[in-house]
């Protein structure tokens, strides 16, 4: 039994595997422009965010009904089940499916069919946070909230995603103070391609409670100091960072130095059917590459519990702390 875990950074969009992207597309006659699923498998190895991007919203043509997103996040949760998440606390892109004449209602109440059943199915307690593509505009991001309004008892935040650079997070300082007005939690990418000062912005100007990457923050000694202070969490993607360029080698990674520094830090997939790994594997990855010793991965583990949006039941928390402190490790 891998060590329990809470799971704080997960596009679901990023869990399509090229079988069920084939198995959804002969579903809805969509005509996938690869021969099958080895040579879609292929074209999973990109080189950079954009032909990451580019990839990831063109396979989004197969997810057209309730249904084949509740088959996406069942698919999902099996997996992190098996890989030891209790919790899981789940983003979504609806802009990316309104654009394309799928509607909020749809993505949302297709999603919760498998999350209202995931802890009895699965064990997995979850939760939905709504992020805004930030490489749209602002106008975008709060007609999306509009959208969602009839479905806000399904999801707990928001969150803002998608090419970084050249969009600071002030661009949507409307967006997120009417998200808090309604009681949304708040959280936003921030320091993965862009620049540190982007961390400080999420947090001044967005309100934000984490901070999703955050890995440029060990740029700024007094953005670290504020972090560790304030206990800010932020979502660390390894294997993702590895993939898409922001660490040369995951070797290179400052996860150490981080919690070196007193960050609090939790290990997360980001979009593992694309980056090579699913939340264990990703634990599993630092500890081999990085040489992170045991007492080190119950503190990733009992992190991810700590910085969730679980504030409303403690109860539960506190269980799922337990578990870790009582893991054996193997």
């Amino acid at each position: 039994m891998p060590l329990p875990k809470a799971e704080l950074h997960l596009h679901i969009e990023g869990t399509l595997e090229p079988e069920l992207a084939f198995e959804l597309a002969a579903r809805n006659g969509v005509t996938l422009p690869y021969a099958d699923t080895e040579e879609l498998r292929k074209a999973y190895l990109f080189d950079d965010l954009q032909s990451f991007l580019n990839l990831y919203y063109e396979l989004m043509a197969v997810l057209r009904t309730e249904q084949d997103f509740a088959d996406l996040a069942d698919a999902y949760l099996a997996r992190a089940a098996a890989q030891g998440v209790r919790h899981a606390e789940i983003f979504f892109d609806p802009q990316a499916h309104i654009a394309r004449g799928v509607g909020m209602g749809t993505v949302v109440e297709g999603l919760h069919r498998a999350l209202s059943r995931s802890e009895e199915t699965h064990g997995v307690s979850t939760q939905l946070i709504m992020c805004f593509l930030r490489d749209e505009s602002a106008e975008s991001a709060m007609a999306t909230l509009e959208a969602a309004r009839p479905y806000l008892d399904r999801i707990v935040g928001v969150g803002l995603d998608s090419a970084e650079v050249g969009h600071p997070p002030v661009k949507f300082r409307e967006v997120y103070e009417a998200a808090a007005a309604l009681g949304l939690r708040r959280v936003a990418h921030a320091g993965e391609e862009g620049p540190p000062a982007y961390i400080t912005e999420a947090l001044d100007v967005l309100g934000v409670e984490r901070i999703d990457h955050g890995l440029r923050c060990m740029e700024d000694p007094e953005l670290v100091e504020r972090l560790v202070r304030d206990r800010v969490p932020l979502t660390l993607c390894p294997l993702s960072n590895v993939r898409l360029r922001a660490v040369d080698v995951l070797e290179d990674h400052p996860l150490p130095a981080m919690l070196d520094a007193g960050l609090l830090c939790t290990v997360n997939s980001d979009d593992p059917a694309y980056f090579g790994g699913y939340v264990a594997d990703n634990f599993h990855a630092v500890h081999e590459a990085l040489g992170l010793d045991r007492e080190r991965m119950r503190e990733l583990a009992r992190n991810s519990f700590v910085a969730s949006f679980l504030d409303h039941d403690e109860e539960r928390r506190a269980r799922y702390l337990a578990e870790v402190d009582a893991y054996e490790f193997g």
